[in-house]
């Protein structure tokens, strides 16, 4: 059964990640999303007990959110 793939949970991609890879993926530090989820300003998160998940799709809409042309629009918060 060679170059057959399997498809186990292992094999598959999430699309949720943990706090430190939503970090890595957004580029600032696991401190700065923990410090945006108390002052509610990051990406949306679901909480599942104790730990925080990040959906793929939230990151994306939160990057989208935040893309501007150019400065003087960065500036303006349009």
């Amino acid at each position: 059964m060679s170059g057959e793939t399997s498809n186990t949970p292992q094999s598959v991609p999430s699309p949720n990640l943990k706090t430190e890879d939503a970090a890595y993926f957004l580029n600032v530090k696991p401190t700065t999303l923990e410090q945006w989820r108390w002052n509610g300003k990051g990406p949306r998160f679901c909480k599942i007990g104790r730990c925080c998940i990040y959906r793929m799709s939230d990151l994306e809409a939160f990057l989208e959110e935040r893309a501007f042309r150019s400065t003087t629009e960065a500036q303006a918060g349009v």
